[in-house]
């Protein structure tokens, strides 16, 4: 408790447990799906957003054929207006005053074309858009609402943002390391609000993400690599912690991580 009882107040304006909203980017498949699916069987509300209305109307059919609570909330999360847009009707739908109790920023792009020699300028600002300007959008967009909640973030980075991977690319090689201080300086900066934040790492998950490979996997390969799943439930560890404690960095990797 603080001298002025901030905590206490804090922990009196909790929600109860299926009052809590989360809002997933890159929810409409893979990991991102994965971790809402997680999620919902908590009992949290899901927002879940992302490029492909089909997908996530899919993905929030099965939540809600499950018992869960499923919001579709199509976006292009690298458009700054639409995020600020979507942001105002997350808020709109849920609770009088509106909440956002956690984010899940899951959203992710790469190119086969990764060497300094072959890549396009085009293709670089566009993975750098998805995989870093949008989760730095997104959490600008929410942090008025995460302060209210005392929220939590979890930005799905990947291992290549924990370890040095040249094979993926000079442009998600980048965005995702960069991920790492973004979290950092997000839970230095906003700890006194009780927002805490994840950088999660993920090695190679069998997902149609390995469709942008130069060479993409087989199933042989495909079969020793992480499920969507192991993803989503070490998200859902995350979100489970209670309120006092933060995970800053979560690393998973498959046996045969190379």
């Amino acid at each position: 408790m603080t001298d002025d009882g901030t905590a206490d107040q804090r922990a009196t304006d909790q929600p109860a447990t299926d009052d809590r909203v989360l809002w997933v980017t890159g929810g409409g498949s893979g990991m991102g799906a994965a971790a809402a699916q997680v999620a919902a069987r908590s009992g949290w509300r899901l927002v879940l957003s992302g490029r492909r209305t089909d997908r996530l109307d899919t993905v929030a059919a099965g939540i809600r054929a499950a018992g869960g609570t499923a919001d579709v909330l199509p976006l292009d999360a690298t458009d700054p207006e639409a995020v600020t847009a979507a942001r105002d009707t997350v808020l709109g739908r849920h609770g009088r005053h509106g909440r956002i109790d956690g984010l899940v920023l899951s959203a992710g792009l790469n190119s086969p074309r990764r060497r300094s020699d072959d890549q396009s300028m085009t293709d670089l600002r566009a993975v750098i858009d998805t995989n870093l300007t949008a989760v730095v959008q997104v959490v600008d967009a929410a942090l008025p609402a995460l302060r209210r909640s005392g929220g939590v973030v979890v930005v799905v980075s990947s291992y290549a943002g924990w370890s040095s991977q040249p094979g993926a690319g000079v442009a998600y090689s980048a965005s995702k390391t960069a991920l790492g201080p973004v979290v950092r300086t997000l839970n230095q900066q906003e700890a006194h609000h009780g927002v805490r934040a994840t950088h999660l790492c993920p090695g190679d998950v069998a997902t149609d993400f390995l469709d942008q490979r130069p060479s993409v996997p087989d199933a042989a390969a495909r079969a020793v690599m992480l499920m969507p799943e192991d993803v989503g439930r070490a998200v859902g560890f995350v979100l489970s912690a209670p309120a006092h404690v933060r995970i800053d960095e979560l690393v998973l990797s498959p046996v045969s991580q190379r």
